[in-house]
């Protein structure tokens, strides 16, 4: 069953079932005939569907959450099995908000440094598909903030305090200043992170607080973009502070603090964890205290 299990789960993800199947690398009629089974199995209809996906009926959303806890159960289960044969060992995929790309590096070398064969997929996705891709068991962790989104049964680990920078050109009327009040940003020529962004999200509330509403002329999903402007154009854009001395290194350009945010490591909530996820929440918290 635990297949039939997984097919449905990825045609709930998906909502089509043909991307399902291309997913699970199955044919269509493979798929179609799993979920059939799965549903004579189970005694109830799963998907509404005619000729195409229609959506899950009532019991197909309670089924979802039993299909989740026991492909996550069975999946803990191989890695406590691995675990008492090879040690720590395995694949870690952790999805991670582009401002904190820099402690995700810094997290896996660390852990791997002391765990040699544990490898890892580092994925950088917003705060939001974060957490559906954790719901949906396509990655087992991942970094992002942790007290602006709410965040469901996770277990949290905090790592740092993400402080944020203003970033500007060493002829900006603001160089050399020691910090910068939110609300003199007000009426600047900004380019910012687009609003689907988390960090933009922060950053709205800061302005917001400050009684200033934010206008920026670029929006860009990628910060490399946004120094671009600043260097090129003569924009301000507002990082946090780790990617601002990351991206402005070596370049005609100064950042000046603001304020910002916890972000942490954030893994499904399940006691006991699998002794590799277990290992590397721990790793994260000798970092925290560590800083």
């Amino acid at each position: 069953m635990l297949d039939k299990l997984e097919m449905f789960i990825a045609v709930a993800k998906e909502a089509h079932f043909g991307r399902a199947a291309q997913s699970l690398g199955i044919t269509q009629p493979t798929l179609s005939a799993g979920i059939k089974q799965l549903e004579e199995q189970l005694g109830v209809q799963l998907i509404f569907r005619g000729s195409r996906y229609g959506g899950l009926t009532p019991e197909g959303q309670s089924a979802l959450v039993w299909a989740r806890k026991i492909v996550g159960d069975a999946r803990q289960l191989r890695e406590e099995m691995r675990f008492s044969r090879h040690g720590l060992a395995g694949q870690l995929r952790i999805a991670v908000i582009p401002t904190a790309l820099t402690w995700a590096g810094k997290l896996t070398t660390r852990f791997t440094e002391k765990h040699p064969n544990v490898r890892f997929t580092i994925l950088s996705r917003t705060s939001i598909e974060i957490l559906t891709m954790i719901e949906n068991l396509d990655v087992d962790a991942g970094i992002s903030y942790l007290d602006n989104e709410p965040t469901g049964r996770v277990s949290t680990e905090p790592l740092y305090e993400e402080r944020y920078m203003l970033v500007c050109r060493n002829d900006s009327p603001f160089a050399g200043r020691k910090e910068v009040r939110w609300r003199d940003l007000d009426g600047q020529k900004l380019c910012l992170l687009t609003p689907d962004m988390q960090n933009r999200r922060i950053i709205n509330k800061n302005f917001e607080s400050a009684g200033v509403v934010p206008e920026a002329t670029v929006e860009s999903n990628s910060t490399v973009v946004l120094v671009a402007n600043v260097l090129e154009g003569g924009f301000l854009t507002v990082l946090p502070a780790d990617m601002a001395r990351f991206l402005t290194g070596g370049k005609p350009l100064e950042i000046i603090p603001l304020s910002g945010a916890g972000v942490g490591l954030v893994a499904p909530w399940r006691e006991p964890h699998t002794p590799v996820l277990e290992a590397l929440l721990a790793e994260a918290r000798r970092m925290s205290e560590v800083r």
